[in-house]
């Protein structure tokens, strides 16, 4: 089938779902400006003192403090970034009733700003901070304008709430994201190499109707896939 076909598959699929789940990665961001980890172009292919997953870990935040938060706001914190096609179709989805969660290893926040509302955040969300000694609030245009290493006016120590290397996920946005894939008729999944875990492995409790991979690049799961679309996750998404 041509690109074309498999996208007229796809849109027929979902004319007749009623509980549709996305599970999304980096891809799905990547038409927005923010680099991903692990393309050609992506975060670990730049150079840096340390490797991203050294700098991106509990261990590093804790004893390297200063270094983490001068990598975290250069790279991590992509403020212009707006939602692409992707983004605002499921948006358009949830709206219509279609779409009954997004599930994301992202951690931009571009799904809600696209007008997603059920969107299970695996790995956190830089527009959240929290004082670890105090635990007020701070967004990220706070953390992005602070000088150094972000304080709290408690004086206490500022922490993105973002899952880190070596910390675990969050236990109720696991349930839930379970929950949905679950009890989802259609999954689809966009714009993720399948690698990380154990976010990667929830996709093992979908026992739906259909399974659709769209990614450019291969992934462990393309062999089970109803129907495998190797192209960009905007244009696939925009042309049902």
């Amino acid at each position: 089938m041509t690109t074309e076909e498999r996208i007229g598959r796809l849109k027929d699929y979902v004319e007749e779902s009623s509980r549709i789940v996305f599970f999304g990665g980096a891809g799905v961001s990547t038409e927005s400006g923010i680099p991903d980890f692990r393309s050609t172009d992506g975060l670990y292919h730049q150079e840096w003192k340390y490797p991203p997953e050294t700098i991106l870990s509990h261990s590093f935040f804790v004893s390297n403090t200063e270094e983490f938060y001068r990598f975290y706001k250069k790279k991590m914190l992509c403020l212009d970034a707006k939602p692409n096609a992707a983004h605002k179709k499921l948006a358009q989805l949830e709206e219509m009733g279609k779409l009954a969660a997004v599930v994301t290893q992202n951690i931009d926040g571009l799904h809600q700003f696209a007008g997603s509302k059920k969107v299970y955040e695996l790995h956190g969300s830089v527009h959240r901070n929290y004082c670890q000694n105090c635990g007020k609030f701070y967004d990220a245009g706070y953390m992005l304008k602070s000088e150094g290493v972000p304080h709290c006016e408690c004086g206490g120590l500022i922490k993105p709430d973002v899952v880190l290397y070596e910390e675990g996920l969050d236990n109720r946005t696991i349930q839930g994201a379970v929950e949905a894939i679950a009890q989802a008729d259609l999954l689809i999944i966009g714009g993720t190499s399948l690698a990380v875990y154990p976010a990667a492995g929830l996709i093992d409790y979908f026992t739906g109707k259909h399974l659709v991979v769209i990614n450019r690049a291969d992934t462990p799961r393309d062999g089970k896939a109803d129907l495998l679309i190797q192209a960009n996750i905007g244009e696939v998404l925009s042309g049902i």
